[in-house]
């Protein structure tokens, strides 16, 4: 199983979204909040190539975007092998 990490904030509906579909999916995940830890944002801005939105979403150390990042690789099919392990 992949290790999956997603960096959110308190109030954030895509957050929510992206969650969700990890949930619906079966699949676990460290949430990282960054809602009130500077140093914290700066570091997750730094591994995603200095997006500073939210969520910010790696599977397995790779950096694939935001929920819509998110939502596009399940619409191409290609979600579920990166959750299994199999990129």
């Amino acid at each position: 199983m992949a290790e999956i990490e997603i960096y959110t904030t308190d109030v954030c509906p895509y957050c929510v979204k992206a969650k969700k579909l990890f949930d619906k999916k079966g699949v676990t995940y460290a949430e990282i909040n960054v809602s009130t830890d500077d140093g914290l944002r700066q570091y997750m801005m730094n591994r995603a190539g200095g997006r500073r939105s939210v969520p910010q979403i790696f599977i397995d150390g790779v950096h694939v975007g935001g929920c819509d990042d998110l939502y596009a690789l399940d619409k191409d099919g290609k979600l579920d092998p990166m959750l299994a392990g199999a990129q």
